[in-house]
């Protein structure tokens, strides 16, 4: 099978500093390895001068200079508008802010869905603030055989009463991809909002929150080839209708009334060198939006010919099970057991092997024991922007060995 593309994975493999030590990375879902200019930018931020944002002195200025090109350069990688992009140390920290403010509107009747696919930063806040302010929480399962969340689950769920519906729009466990187009237009006829957690998404897709239809969409650049924060997009006149908890003297203005205290500046210049990294995968002109849109389509096309060869390769072996449909719309993971081994086994074998594939339920609780895989879950190898057809080779092999196979 060719993986043949314009996508020059060796060029890209090139600026990835960790890749020296001839390590097979599958645990981009989990974070990450950065390119060197993230590495770059990150270090000069910090050894520049630096003060809390103002207009005065330059290195006022320069600070605010850092945020709003991250601002920007996030909205030009989802679609959104740069006045409602929000950052926070992480995801899971920016939706339990969110829940908590949203929850200021729900009562008694009023009810919230989550679902059995998330991960459970976006289950767990959105339950502890419905349960503290008298909602009724109503979960939508998924077919545990296909990993499959119908639009019909999310349908079942909701009401004249539903207030929000929190889904992801990829399983950071299994990769399976829900329909949200046709979930957003389900829960906006009910009246309720909708939350996407879009972190194992985003690194997979041309992102476009309005073709999405999500009022709220998080993600993390630390999935996306950046430094360790949360980000969080919504209409910044969805913005204005909501009054957070702040300290008096902060700032009322959108996006900033939602970001509490001083911003990781250094975090944010790796960000927006990130977000740059990635429009130049391939070679292109226009706008960095029209390049990330063509720069993801070659990156989709090499990261679905990997995965293929690794189901391929990993589903021809005895005792090997693959969770998940293969020929459902899914993110380049997979998870996998091996029989009669435990998956913390097969990671620490792996590891032996010099490929890095952990095990785990990776904080999809609910989706793991929804799987009948219980808590200890399942080894899971996700394909990143430097995985190459060695890497998979490898895997196979190193599986292939715990297997019993040659």
């Amino acid at each position: 099978m060719s993986t043949r593309t314009s996508y020059d994975v060796s060029a890209v493999r090139g600026r990835f500093p960790a890749l020296a030590d001839e390590i097979a990375y599958f645990d981009g879902p989990g974070g990450s390895q950065v390119p060197d200019s993230v590495v770059g930018a990150v270090a000069t931020a910090m050894s520049s001068a630096m003060s809390n944002r103002g207009e005065v002195t330059a290195a006022e200025r320069r600070a605010d200079e850092l945020v709003t090109g991250a601002r920007a350069a996030v909205a030009d990688l989802l679609g959104a508008d740069a006045g409602g992009v929000v950052f926070g140390r992480s995801m899971t920290q920016l939706t339990y802010d969110f829940a908590r403010t949203l929850a200021k509107q729900w009562g008694l009747g009023d009810e919230v869905v989550v679902t059995r696919l998330d991960h459970d930063a976006n289950i767990r806040p959105w339950v502890q603030a419905a349960e503290a302010s008298g909602a009724t929480v109503r979960w939508a399962a998924f077919d545990p055989r296909t990993g499959v969340l119908a639009v019909r689950d999310i349908v079942e769920q909701l009401s004249a009463r539903t207030r929000l519906v929190a889904v992801t729009a990829a399983s950071n466990l299994l990769g399976s991809r829900p329909d949200i187009p046709a979930i957003a237009d389900a829960v906006h006829a009910a009246g309720a909002l909708l939350y996407v957690d879009g972190v194992h998404y985003t690194p997979h897709a041309a992102v476009d929150v309005r073709a999405l239809g999500a009022d709220f969409f998080a993600c993390s650049p630390y999935k996306f080839l950046g430094p360790h924060l949360g980000i969080v997009v919504a209409d910044p006149a969805l913005l204005e209708s909501l009054r957070p908890d702040k300290l008096l003297p902060s700032s009322d203005a959108v996006p900033e009334r939602f970001e509490l205290g001083t911003l990781p500046y250094e975090l944010l210049a790796g960000t927006t060198a990130a977000v740059d990294f990635l429009a130049a995968l391939v070679p292109g002109a226009g706008s960095r939006r029209e390049r990330l849109g063509l720069s993801m389509a070659e990156l989709v096309r090499h990261e679905d010919a990997l995965r293929a060869r690794a189901e391929e390769g990993l589903s021809e072996l005895p005792g090997v099970v693959l969770h998940g449909a293969p020929d459902r719309a899914r993110t380049p993971t997979l998870l996998f057991t091996v029989a009669d081994l435990p998956p913390r086994t097969v990671y620490e074998q792996l590891a032996l092997a010099g490929v890095n594939a952990p095990a785990s339920h990776f904080y999809a609780i609910e989706c793991a024991r929804w799987l009948g895989l219980g808590d200890s879950g399942a080894v899971r190898a996700g394909i990143a922007p430097y995985t190459n057809q060695s890497d998979v080779d490898r895997l196979i092999a190193a599986v292939a060995g715990l297997a019993g196979t040659r």
